[in-house]
């Protein structure tokens, strides 16, 4: 159950939390053609602030786009309500989900003139994959379904209706009695999580999968820069799930994940069984940037003022 907060912004204006409801048939709860953001917002000294805040809402703007959605919003106004949303409801961390969805009018596979509505809500959230997770690792378990072929959908798109194949992979790997699932692309290599970029660690080096096959994660783009400044070697590389198996290290990263430490997949221990040099590394630093600790970052962080 969610921590609900007061309010939620619909379509330009705040409502209670219980009353933002759409009509039944509204067109993305049926079909899936939609998009949506999650954000983080943190305390720091100065005050909440939220982590690339233009980065994620020029990304929703890019999956719209991809899909042929017109948000009825400038990149500005959906900044402020964003902004505005933590602020009525008096946050000071909490986790941000703005979503564009296709209203109520026309059934049928084709949208015709249904409206696109635009909702925001944020709530209190903790560490996704439990704060056990963040400091000690988690288990995870490669997942029979494999993640979406570049040409079946279209993978740079944050649409609502892919993360179907997220939710089979995740209830799989927790009936199995792990707390999340690596999933391979249509060519058997390691491709993400069900919601999170996945990197591991090999003779120093950082290694991610490349693009094609993966959402291009914000917090992902992130870890990359962190790493290259901090002088660890970082490549995009096809590899294997057996080359995970043997890695020294791994992790996921994402605004809900954070950064995870991964210690076993399929029942392998990964390394030392224990997160890494370069993962506590990069982990310390990441908790350190959003929380406004260190200057070279301050423009990834938007004040709420």
């Amino acid at each position: 159950m969610l921590n609900e907060s007061k309010f939620i912004w619909m379509d330009g204006k705040f409502v209670k939390w219980g009353d933002a409801n759409v009509h039944i048939l509204t067109h993305t709860l049926h079909y899936g053609t939609g998009a949506f953001e999650g954000i983080r917002c943190y305390k720091t000294k100065s005050g909440s602030a939220v982590f690339r805040l233009k980065e994620h809402v020029d990304r929703l703007f890019d999956s719209c786009h991809i899909l042929k959605i017109d948000i009825p919003f400038s990149h500005k106004e959906i900044e402020k309500a964003i902004i505005d949303t933590v602020k009525i409801n008096g946050l000071k961390e909490c986790y941000i989900r703005p979503l564009v969805y296709l209203g109520y009018g026309a059934m049928g596979l084709y949208p015709k003139e249904n409206p696109a509505r635009v909702a925001i809500a944020a709530w209190p959230w903790g560490a996704y994959l439990g704060e056990d997770g963040i400091k000690n690792g988690i288990r995870v378990k490669i997942s029979s379904f494999a993640r979406h072929h570049v040409s079946a959908t279209l993978t740079k798109s944050k649409t609502c209706g892919d993360y179907v194949n997220s939710t089979l992979a995740k209830r799989e790997a927790l009936a199995c009695g792990y707390e999340e699932a690596l999933m391979l692309d249509t060519s058997g290599f390691v491709s993400e999580g069900t919601g999170q970029n996945i990197f591991i660690v090999r003779d120093g080096a950082l290694i991610t999968p490349p693009l094609p096959s993966v959402l291009e994660g914000i917090t992902r783009k992130s870890i990359m820069e962190m790493a290259r400044r901090g002088k660890i070697e970082v490549r995009e590389a096809h590899f294997t799930r057996d080359e995970v198996y043997i890695a020294d290290e791994a992790f996921f990263s994402g605004t809900a994940a954070e950064v995870t430490p991964v210690r076993e997949v399929d029942g392998r221990t990964i390394g030392t069984g224990k997160p890494g040099p370069v993962t506590k590394k990069l982990q310390g630093l990441f908790f350190k940037i959003v929380k406004g600790e260190v200057k070279t970052y301050k423009s990834w962080l938007a004040y709420v003022k």
